[in-house]
């Protein structure tokens, strides 16, 4: 029953984060891009560009541009991830044709940023919910799967060709203010997934393991890892007795309290720091919506 009812919550939690997500969109659209004939990057930024050039109904195009990245995704995702994706994008194009939004603004750096912050946050929210209204990133994970091209890599590539036709296209203008919106866009989608407290990885090695294991451990209240290191090359030499090296995950935002620490027990430490998407079970602070 207790599995039941946690299923029932998490898809309640989905759906909920799909909605908000696909009306925060359509107030990007409506009440700022579309009045002005500014883009966005991704699929949305294909049928945006459509829509100026043609005067196509953006509604038909966002279901149209969108759909072939469905179809993948049924083979690099999974049939309930299509289907939730399907049911967004219809419910954002009804919204997009049938609702009307009055101008919020006509200041064209306001239209780039808070036009991105909108359709940002309708994107993160709906990725949230375990779905897209964006397909471009499902085409990525195709490809980065077949190629040499990371996902991010292929998203750049992408709008960087984009708002080149854009340029070409349109205008030059035109083009900047709309890669203003598709950073806004892209950086809210990043605080919404990943929050303020972003995960960082960090890897020490120390003569002083045991006391900066101790400290992290039953001062921070972090889970440490301790593997067993025989040789190492350094800025003395070869090293060849028996250490240990630590591996501890924590937040950016207590990284500057671990370093000061570590800093008091051996300043000649050597650190390595990296980004990390997210993590499973063990003593790490977890965020609320995931």
């Amino acid at each position: 029953m207790n599995m039941k009812n946690t299923k029932l919550r998490e898809n309640f939690t989905d759906f909920l984060c799909i909605i908000l997500g696909v009306i925060m969109a359509s107030i990007g659209l409506k009440g700022f891009l579309l009045p002005n004939q500014f883009l966005d990057g991704g699929a949305m930024g294909i049928a945006l560009l459509i829509k100026n050039l043609a005067n196509f109904d953006l509604s038909i195009l966002i279901v149209l541009v969108n759909l072939p990245f469905i179809l993948i995704g049924v083979k690099q995702v999974s049939l309930n991830f299509a289907i939730r994706s399907s049911v967004a994008i219809f419910v954002l194009a009804f919204l997009v044709h049938f609702v009307s939004m009055p101008v919020f603004t006509e200041d064209k750096l306001l239209i780039s940023v808070f036009g991105g912050f909108f359709l940002g946050a309708g994107i993160g929210l709906t990725i949230r919910g375990s779905a897209v209204i964006d397909g471009t990133e499902v085409l990525a994970i195709s490809v980065s799967r077949k190629s040499s091209l990371s996902v991010g890599d292929f998203i750049a590539l992408f709008n960087v060709v984009l708002f080149i036709v854009a340029s070409v296209l349109i205008n030059v203008e035109t083009a900047l203010y709309s890669m203003l919106t598709y950073i806004s866009a892209s950086k809210t989608v990043d605080f919404i997934l990943n929050g303020i407290e972003e995960y960082i990885g960090v890897m020490i090695v120390s003569n002083k393991a045991i006391e900066i294991k101790k400290k992290v451990s039953y001062d921070l209240g972090r889970g440490v890892t301790v593997f067993r290191s025989d040789e190492g090359f350094g800025k003395r030499g070869t090293d060849v007795d028996d250490k240990k090296i630590l591996f501890c995950v924590i937040t950016r935002l207590e990284i500057t309290r671990l370093l000061h620490e570590i800093d008091k027990l051996d300043d000649k430490a050597f650190i390595v720091q990296y980004p990390i998407k997210d993590t499973k079970g063990g003593m790490i602070k977890r965020r609320p919506l995931h």
